[in-house]
């Protein structure tokens, strides 16, 4: 290639020319009936039996705005915010608003259940945070305001999505709700006997399972859990609810214990279920989880047992081998008389033979036995993604500074004869945040029916509009097409207000609606009486919330 400056259409035509398969895919597709969805749950956005979204939107351009900013010709509606009432009970919607999924109800695409995350707190729930640390009551609001919400919502007769504070499927799932234990490390030693664990918080992102239920994902756990004085080793798992019954809530050990940012779940050619899963922070490693069982439609929810018996894997991108994380090949390692820690672990040989005596601990200890066993670690591994035109699996690492990789890049594994059962795999750089390609940081992952691709951005708040990060201003959505007039064009499609990022995208079956996390407007405030932000702008507030908001507008058609 020359020597001469390459401008961000010109960069982006490279990558869509590198996404060829998606792109011959994504021209055939009015012959898709669904089937192409079979193999994978491409569940952060749009699904795969409905009408395409065509068109479809005039980019916006990067603003600092402290609103939610959209194309002309779409509206959004906030259906749920920080501390509303979500059920006759009176409990509160959460904060921190993440992930998002709806269920229909009754086959409906205006009225259903929408479960959202709830990552974190902060001054708006919480107040100021004393040097000394929080108090008590602090730290119990931060356990009830993380988690999860499960909302009803609706559209009325004049298209405007609403919250039903009347239903009977709404509650809250927060750090004091019990969840049941499954896998290798339930009544382990190793997390103190537990068959039971006391809540769930940090929630970041998810997936939906293949049964219709939710994966919820344990991020930065650590610092609550040691100011409630919680066992640690009860936290930084996947926990799965089912939107419909309360009663049904796990946490399914068998997935690793670490940093979980999202699940991304399929199906192997022989049909055991695969989970995808990255480890959201610097040097962290890549997983999926083989399910020993092979999947059965047939038996619904009870396909959850799946999850509690099987392989979990990490990448070694220099070999391109997925290695097995067990305890047999933990041992094998470290048995040897040439063995030295590899990066990211400590201790000394003897103190890590007497670490790792079973599964349990393998899996409770799961980001030092996975770097023991050859994984790679990467940069900040966050959304994964199956590709469901031909099972490649895109991951968004959204930056690592220590190393140099400020904005980002999303990486794509292309599994051994298109099987996500295989163990070996090779890669490719998709795209590379940055100037030229007119993004930085990407987050969350997602394709739409028609084969664009879509990205989140999650530059921190404490770099907005500074340095390197100033032309990119408030963090927003994007839509790479992979095919049509706008092929290779990375289009700005949404910008969140002040000191906030864009989480959770997820649209109705018949995609006319698109649900999307605002979290952490006004993240930078210090001072209640003077936030950086108070998006939702609601009459009389001078608080900003986090919250979903119902975006319409989208014109349907083949």
């Amino acid at each position: 290639m020359s020597e001469k400056t390459i401008d961000r259409k010109t960069f982006l035509s490279y990558l869509g020319t590198g996404a060829a398969a998606l792109a011959a895919a994504s021209a055939g597709l009015g012959t898709l009936d669904g089937k192409a969805s079979a193999a994978s749950s491409a569940n952060h956005l749009f699904g795969f039996n409905t009408n395409k979204v065509t068109g479809f939107f005039d980019p916006i351009e990067p603003t600092m705005e402290d609103e939610l900013v959209l194309p002309k010709n779409f509206k959004y509606d906030v259906v749920a915010a920080f501390d509303d009432i979500i059920n006759p009970a009176g409990e509160k919607f959460g904060q921190g608003a993440d992930y998002n999924a709806f269920f229909p109800i009754e086959g409906s695409n205006t009225r259903g259940l929408l479960v959202t995350n709830h990552e974190y707190t902060n001054i708006f729930a919480i107040g100021p945070v004393a040097d000394s640390g929080p108090t008590k009551k602090q730290i119990e609001q931060s356990l009830y305001y993380q988690g999860m919400s499960v909302t009803e919502v609706y559209r009325d007769e004049q298209g405007v999505w609403k919250l039903d504070p009347t239903s009977k499927y709404a509650r809250r799932i927060t750090g004091f709700t019990s969840f049941d234990i499954t896998g290798p490390a339930k009544g382990s030693a190793t997390i103190g006997n537990a068959t039971k664990a006391q809540g769930t918080f940090a929630n970041c992102s998810g997936g939906v399972t293949l049964w219709n239920t939710v994966l919820s994902c344990e991020e930065n756990f650590e610092e609550l859990a040691g100011q409630a004085k919680l066992p640690e080793t009860h936290y930084g798992w996947v926990v799965e609810i089912d939107p419909f019954e309360a009663s049904f809530r796990k946490k399914h050990t068998a997935l690793g214990r670490f940093n979980h940012e999202n699940t991304a779940m399929g199906i192997a050619k022989d049909g055991r279920v695969v989970v995808y899963m990255g480890d959201d922070k610097k040097d962290a490693c890549v997983y999926k989880f083989i399910s020993k069982g092979k999947y059965n439609k047939a038996i619904g929810r009870s396909n959850s047992a799946l999850l509690e018996e099987g392989t979990l894997y990490v990448a070694n991108l220099k070999s391109g081998k997925w290695a097995p994380v067990t305890i047999e090949a933990v041992k094998e390692v470290l048995s040897s008389d040439s063995y030295k820690n590899p990066y990211g672990v400590s201790g000394t040989k003897e103190e890590l033979l007497k670490k790792f005596t079973s599964q349990a601990d393998v899996v409770t200890y799961c980001n030092q036995a996975a770097l023991i066993v050859g994984g790679t670690p990467t940069d900040r591994p966050e959304d994964i993604e199956i590709s469901p035109f031909d099972s490649t699996v895109f991951i968004c690492h959204t930056n690592n500074d220590i190393h140099g990789n400020i904005h980002g890049h999303i990486t794509r594994i292309f599994e051994n004869n298109d099987d996500l059962g295989s163990l070996e795999f090779n890669f490719e750089i998709f795209a590379a945040g940055g100037r030229q390609s007119g993004f930085s940081s990407p987050d969350n992952l997602a394709f739409d029916s028609n084969g664009n691709l879509w990205v989140v951005t999650d530059i921190s708040t404490s770099s907005h509009n500074k340095g390197v990060y100033k032309s990119f201003m408030n963090n927003g959505l994007f839509v790479i097409p992979t095919s049509g007039k706008s092929q290779g064009q990375a289009l700005q499609f949404a910008s969140g207000p002040k000191d906030s990022e864009l989480t959770g995208p997820y649209f109705t079956p018949d995609e006319q609606t698109l649900f999307i996390s605002v979290q952490h407007p006004g993240e930078m405030t210090t001072d209640l009486n003077n936030p950086t932000s108070t998006w939702p702008h609601r009459k009389g507030d001078k608080k900003a919330r986090c919250g979903v908001a119902a975006i319409s507008g989208f014109k349907l058609g083949l």
